[in-house]
């Protein structure tokens, strides 16, 4: 199991389900490019599902040379009709208040786009030391080690995956697509139910720490 600094820690956090409930917006938003491009997308089995990245989304609905330019649409119709959608995942709030706690930093390390991420979390109150976006699986790792983080926090196996490549603590939420047993064949060195779990685990109130 890695070894992270408990006091002053470096805690990333995956967004999408983790701190993030942008189900409601994604399902607005692939209703609004299905109306301009004639494709019906099923919107509830997107939401079902998330996690990679949007283009890897996109192959299962548009050709492979569409891809990119369809893309690029979605994060257009994403602004309007995502971000003011958004809400934040029971105790996200909590989960970073509980880093700020130990006088910690929060990197948020997502697959959304910088700029949406950002908006997002702006939109649900919270506040990152840093954000990295466009980033899935290993592609997060560097990021981690990038930004020197201790413990990264998320609900898909993609996220227990950059952990460890990351070199960072792996926390797995089972508050997405991914179920327990799933995050912790990927690597979670902790797996909690539910993001309210967090706050005691880091401050040393729960077993499961040591």
């Amino acid at each position: 199991m890695p070894s992270w600094n408990a006091s002053a820690p470096v805690v990333g956090f995956d967004l999408d389900l983790t701190l993030l409930d942008a189900r409601a917006g994604i399902r607005a938003t692939f209703a609004a490019l299905s109306d301009e491009t004639g494709v019906a997308v099923d919107a509830d089995l997107v939401v079902s599902r998330l996690g990679p990245p949007l283009e890897s989304e996109l192959a299962h609905w548009f050709p492979a040379a569409d891809v990119s330019a369809i893309a690029a649409r979605y994060r257009e119709l994403s602004a309007v009709h995502a971000v003011p959608a958004s809400v934040p995942m029971p105790d996200a709030r909590a989960a970073v208040d509980a880093v700020r706690r130990l006088a910690g930093r929060v990197v948020v390390v997502t697959a959304k786009s910088t700029p949406l991420a950002r908006a997002s979390l702006k939109r649900i109150g919270i506040a990152a030391d840093a954000v990295e976006g466009a980033l899935f699986a290993r592609t997060k790792g560097a990021a981690l080690l990038t930004h020197r983080v201790d413990v990264f926090v998320g609900d898909h196996v993609g996220d227990m995956i950059g952990a460890r490549e990351g070199g960072a603590l792996a926390v797995g939420v089972a508050t997405g697509p991914c179920s327990a047993e799933e995050l912790r064949t990927a690597g979670a060195d902790v797996v909690l139910a539910r993001l309210g779990e967090f706050p005691p685990w880091l401050l040393g109130e729960d077993t499961r720490r040591r």
